[in-house]
């Protein structure tokens, strides 16, 4: 059974086909930056879809974005409904179909990503979070792992970032984890001039990608 395309922003390689990328927002929500994103995954082979977890909301500043954020975690349990129903969707979307999808996960999207892959093994090879962590059960997850972290992150301490990575190795997974100098959180994202770091950006983009094409390759 083909599932409809839940509500969010799918985009397609030229070529119509590709490996999946499941892209999960920052507590922003589903803004023009994270459309320009998967539009470049897009460019460069990826089918990329990006769900919706705000239902239409968008936040422009850290009050609004911090209502919408405690208020999908405190509605956790649909917030994964709609992330299962993406993944779903993705999986009969991408091609070849044997091979495993990769989700990437901003900020709050970050724990969600982490939690998914860990959930949901069979389906998720390859994970990537920026500037985002969380806890968990890591035995049952197949997936690698890459990160990119703040130096300076007030949502986001060293701690935090230094137990996330030895819960993934005491679990055996593949780790890499990058920590860039001078920067703090949201330097990827360039609709947030007083954190956007460009250089840091095409650094991150650039691991990104390769990261995707070791274990998706397109």
């Amino acid at each position: 059974m083909n599932h409809p395309q839940p509500e969010g922003f799918l985009a397609v390689p030229p070529t119509g086909k590709g490996a999946g990328v499941l892209v999960l927002h920052v507590w922003w929500g589903l803004n023009d930056t994270m459309k320009a994103f998967c539009t470049r995954l897009a460019e460069s082979g990826f089918v990329a879809f990006a769900p919706d977890l705000y239902h239409g909301k968008v936040a422009d500043n850290i009050a609004e974005a911090e209502k919408l954020g405690q208020a999908l975690d405190t509605n956790h349990i649909q917030a994964k409904a709609d992330i299962a129903e993406a993944t779903m969707f993705l999986n009969e979307r991408a091609e070849p179909a044997e091979r495993s999808l990769a989700v990437i996960g901003f900020s709050m999207g970050a724990y969600y990503a982490l939690d998914l892959a860990a959930a949901n093994p069979e389906h998720f090879g390859s994970v990537v979070v920026f500037y985002g962590t969380g806890g968990g059960d890591f035995s049952n997850s197949k997936a690698a792992y890459l990160g990119h972290f703040a130096e300076n992150d007030q949502y986001e301490p060293k701690s935090n970032v230094d137990a996330l990575e030895a819960d993934l190795r005491h679990a055996g997974r593949p780790v890499s984890f990058h920590r860039y100098g001078g920067t703090g959180h949201w330097f990827f994202e360039p609709d947030r001039p007083q954190a956007y770091d460009q250089a840091v950006t095409s650094l991150a983009w650039d691991r990104t990608l390769a990261f995707l094409k070791r274990s998706s390759p397109v």
